[in-house]
């Protein structure tokens, strides 16, 4: 899946699309009807001409074109926006998070919540690229049959721990507080403004040399800075090394599971994706950022229901 915030849809980069939009939206794309199609000129024979003579009258009358008929194209929904939340790069893969018509407000609270991204980010030792990826220009090759799982371990024990540090330096929170008690039971304890990126959490999934597998759960990051990451790890022992794929297997909320394969990219597939991630959209967005009441998403659905109390779609 190729691939790649409140009401938002989530595509992953491959294959699949998770639509996360308000009721409001679904309603509106249900009901839009598409223009009436295009017409053209056209001489309509109406039978023998008051001359006689055996001709016959053609009169110039409008016919629609039917290559525009509904039946034909089927219905266009020209005015629905689409917003993107965080980018994928296009050697990246994985959930791509989408914003549908006013699900585009909710973008932005996502964004706010600076919620935790997950990857799985494959590595090669024994080589480096000019670009930190398997498909760049070699610079170098080295030997790495003196690693082990234990000594790649400890370096990644070392990343987290410094990691660890600058997340509590950026989130702004004495320690010693109550508030950061309170935040860190609910697990809030990160930037919630701009900040370098930041590692929460890594470990190694697979290793076997020349090849290893992290998970990597980050903040603020791009997927050019976790190939960095790669080869760093390389050089820390003593070696060199190069990333084979980023896969984001977690954006905040929306998980590779949300995803629809690329043959239920339709309406009714996307509305029952919008219903099944909406709960879970509305309760992170209450968690992190504490204004339900204001929310894009509370007010778009008190707008539907009073649309639908008044008989109005």
């Amino acid at each position: 899946m190729r691939g790649g915030p409140g009401s938002s849809p989530c595509t992953s980069r491959g294959g699949g699309l998770v639509a996360r939009v308000p009721r409001a939206v679904e309603t509106e794309a249900e009901t839009r009807r598409p223009d009436p199609p295009r017409g053209r000129e056209s001489l309509t024979d109406t039978g023998p001409a008051p001359s006689g003579g055996g001709a016959l009258e053609l009169v110039p009358t409008r016919v629609p074109v039917l290559a525009d008929h509904p039946l034909v194209q089927g219905p266009r929904f020209r005015r629905l926006k689409i917003g993107a939340g965080h980018r994928l790069d296009v050697k990246a893969s994985g959930v791509f998070v989408l914003g549908i018509g006013h699900g585009n407000k909710l973008l932005t609270d996502l964004y706010n919540c600076h919620l935790t991204k997950v990857y799985t980010v494959g590595g090669l030792f024994g080589k480096a690229t000019d670009d930190f990826s398997d498909t760049g220009k070699l610079i170098e090759k080295t030997t790495f049959d003196h690693i082990t799982r234990e000594k790649l371990e400890r370096i990644l024990a070392v990343i987290q721990g410094t990691n660890h540090k600058a997340l509590l330096m950026y989130s702004n929170i004495d320690m010693k507080t109550q508030e950061a008690y309170e935040l860190a039971v609910k697990g809030l304890i990160r930037p919630m403004d701009k900040s370098p990126p930041i590692i929460t959490a890594i470990r190694c999934l697979q290793f076997a040399l020349p090849e290893f597998q992290l998970e990597i759960h980050c903040l603020h990051e791009t997927q050019q800075y976790l190939r960095k990451v790669v080869h760093e790890i390389g050089l820390e022992l003593k070696s060199s090394a190069v990333c084979t794929h980023v896969r984001r297997t977690r954006d905040g909320v929306f998980t590779l599971d949300d995803a629809l394969p690329r043959t239920q990219w339709d309406l009714r597939s996307i509305q029952d994706a919008i219903r099944n991630c909406q709960l879970k959209v509305e309760t992170e967005i209450e968690k992190t950022l504490g204004h339900r009441d204001n929310s894009p998403v509370h007010q778009l659905d008190v707008q539907t229901a009073e649309s639908a109390e008044g008989g109005h779609p």
